[in-house]
């Protein structure tokens, strides 16, 4: 289908898009990769007014590695978080997870920050944002703020942001220890049955930190304080692994749709958490 007519605008700077969602209020909407709300204009799911391109907002662009600070501009991305070297040393678990997002073609385009501003369940940056404890810049007309990303999804495409409000970077702290990011689903291109992020640290022959986060198995991301503390104290061993996945499996509330029941969903939650578990664990 062809979207409703609608204004297009391409500010240069970041106080500009804001006056614009400002201006138009209701009306406008931003647009960042397009790969959400394009198809749901198309489908006349969305009707907009007014659509703010941010691709030529230079501020929004660019990754930084300063030590132990990482800070990734909103309009990066997942070909970028793929392709850049700093980050892949800083934070390893991010090109694991861009490289299992779509295809090639959508990675070009889709960008880091339509990812996890979207509140989209089933996308795979809030549930690794969460697990990496990171922390969103917002601007509006009141100035900018940060949220925590553990504390920005309330339920399905609703979260912390305002309507006026623009998600700038993300940042948060290179992590130490093992990693991994494993997913399940039905073909390429989909989104997860379910899927697992996971850091360790190891001291001692025993886990010293851990952070464990689900994607797609609720209506928002689960960061699972529970499911981290089964783990801190052992030796991933068998019963260690089984009393975390036993937390995540208190913390998720998966419902029946076109990638199976709520048992089966349950089911890959538990195999993919124990997989990511796993491959964490022997990179620790």
């Amino acid at each position: 289908m062809i979207p409703s007519a609608f204004a297009y605008h391409r500010p240069t700077d970041l106080a500009s898009a804001v006056g614009l969602l400002q201006q138009f209020g209701d009306e406008a909407r931003v647009i960042a990769g397009g790969h959400s709300l394009i198809p749901m204009m198309k489908l006349r799911m969305a009707e907009v007014g007014h659509l703010v391109d941010l691709q030529a907002v230079a501020s929004l662009k660019g990754i930084e590695v300063a030590g132990p600070q990482v800070r990734i501009g909103a309009m990066v991305t997942q070909a970028e978080l793929i392709s850049h070297e700093g980050l892949a040393k800083a934070a390893p678990i991010l090109r694991e997870a861009a490289l299992q997002i779509a295809d090639p073609q959508v990675r070009y385009v889709g960008t880091v920050g339509g990812n996890v501003a979207n509140g989209d369940p089933g996308n795979d940056m809030p549930g690794l944002m969460q697990c990496l404890d990171a922390r969103f810049a917002l601007h509006g007309p009141n100035g900018a703020r940060e949220v925590a990303a553990r504390d920005f999804y309330h339920s399905a495409y609703m979260t912390e942001r305002q309507d006026d409000e623009i998600l700038t970077a993300i940042h948060f702290a290179a992590p130490a220890g093992g990693y991994a990011y494993e997913k399940q689903k039905r073909k390429i291109g989909d989104y997860a049955t379910a899927a697992a992020a996971v850091q360790l640290v190891r001291d001692g022959g025993r886990v010293a930190a851990a952070s464990v986060a689900m994607t797609n198995l609720s209506d928002t991301p689960v960061w699972s304080e529970a499911a981290g503390a089964a783990l801190v104290g052992s030796t991933c061993d068998e019963g260690a692994v089984m009393a975390a996945i036993a937390a995540m499996l208190g913390d998720i509330d998966p419902q029946k749709d076109n990638r199976g029941p709520v048992e089966f969903k349950r089911h890959v939650a538990g195999v993919i958490l124990a997989r990511a578990i796993a491959r964490a664990w022997s990179r620790a």
